[in-house]
């Protein structure tokens, strides 16, 4: 028998990955359901039925909508579907820029935080309004989208994966109010990511130290901005969320962000972090810790140019900014640090994501291991085999 209730958003979030996959249906509004992979991903669906057969949509992932937006959506669908009880010609498609400036913008992204608006709205302005604003959304073809992602991932192969995202984002909206019959995007791969293998060692640390405080006596600019690279790496915390810190977000020893990647969390920072910030908390009074030089009610240059100076006086050239952040997440695991505080410092959602820093203090868990194995066999009495590591 089907499993049919009421869906919830909590009641999806507790769904666990079985041996085979399952769909759970909805009691509210007639096919709709949330369908459970083996790999544990949840994701809407709704079936149709219309004067051709059965229509499947997919709404994409559970985790990004809410049931009932997702409810309203279904009943759109179906109220401005083709049942053929009717001749009429179906109305066009709107083109994609309307479509994005209308029914996206005001049911997916008016629910997004503020900072993942920024980076649609730089997505959009820069790769897909110009390669696909002027088409209608229905004309959108698979090998056009292909042709646009090769072509974008030649120069940037990153930005290429996060508009292609986007992209399928916005087409699975469409999809699911019935503007197209299937998403363009589904199955194109993704560019490889990076491999994160690159943190800063403790003489690297030292040489970006001494460059720092070469140029914290330079000009403002620079100094400014040696400050915010110097909290970066005492703090791992994200560029933007040390960027955008508001001055009413300093509370003492601890930094009260209320817009990082993951939503609100408090960070608490050590005595030279402490220094640093004091440090600019005691310049200027407007809003932001880091304000642009030229204009004080905005915050500081997204870029931090003055970086691309100092890692190359450094002779660290191909080192990241997002490598500081790694770096103290390196030096935690290698300190004895417990990954699920790691997690907590980093402000990860999912301990997963810190995992990939386990593998940073393998030598010292070797090393750990061995003593406990002597102990061990120590008290077995058979010392006298085992061979020689160190002193005991």
């Amino acid at each position: 028998m089907p499993d049919r209730r009421r869906l919830t958003d909590a009641g999806i979030a507790r769904l666990r990955a079985g041996a085979r996959e399952y769909t759970v249906w909805d009691t509210q509004v007639a096919g709709l359901g949330v369908r459970v992979r083996p790999s544990g991903s949840r994701t809407f669906i709704y079936h149709r039925k219309t004067g051709r057969g059965v229509r499947k949509l997919s709404f994409g992932p559970a985790a990004l909508s809410e049931v009932e937006a997702v409810r309203r959506a279904c009943m759109e669908a179906a109220a401005s579907g083709d049942t053929g009880a009717s001749n009429e010609p179906r109305e066009k498609a709107p083109r994609f820029r309307d479509f994005v400036a209308g029914p996206w913008r005001r049911d997916r992204f008016a629910r997004c935080k503020p900072s993942t608006q920024r980076n649609f709205d730089g997505l959009l302005e820069r790769q897909l309004l110009p390669a696909f604003g002027a088409r209608r959304i229905d004309r959108i073809a698979r090998r056009a989208v292909i042709r646009w992602f090769e072509a974008c991932s030649r120069t940037a192969p990153g930005t290429a994966n996060a508009a292609l995202d986007l992209l399928g984002h916005i087409l699975n909206h469409a999809l699911a109010l019935g503007h197209i019959g299937t998403n363009p995007t589904r199955g194109i791969a993704r560019n490889p990511g990076r491999k994160m293998t690159r943190f800063l060692s403790r003489e690297e640390i030292a040489r970006l130290h001494r460059v720092l405080d070469r140029h914290a006596a330079g000009s403002r600019s620079e100094a400014q901005q040696a400050d915010t690279i110097r909290l970066l790496l005492l703090t791992g915390c994200r560029k933007g969320e040390i960027l955008r810190l508001r001055r009413e977000e300093v509370k003492g020893d601890r930094l009260e962000l209320q817009d990082s990647k993951t939503g609100p969390r408090t960070l608490l920072i050590n005595g030279p972090a402490r220094e640093s910030v004091a440090r600019r908390m005691a310049e200027g009074t407007g809003p932001w810790l880091f304000p642009s030089v030229r204009d004080p009610s905005r915050p500081q240059c997204r870029g931090l140019p003055f970086w691309y100076r100092a890692r190359r006086e450094a002779g660290i050239e191909d080192v990241r900014l997002h490598d500081l952040r790694h770096t103290v997440a390196s030096q935690a695991a290698m300190n004895g640090v417990p990954l699920p505080t790691v997690a907590g410092l980093l402000g990860h959602s999912n301990v997963r994501m810190t995992m990939r820093y386990a593998h940073v203090g393998d030598r010292e868990v070797e090393a750990a291991a061995e003593r406990v194995g002597r102990a061990i066999m120590s008290m077995m009495g058979g010392t006298e085999n085992l061979p020689s590591c160190g002193t005991r």
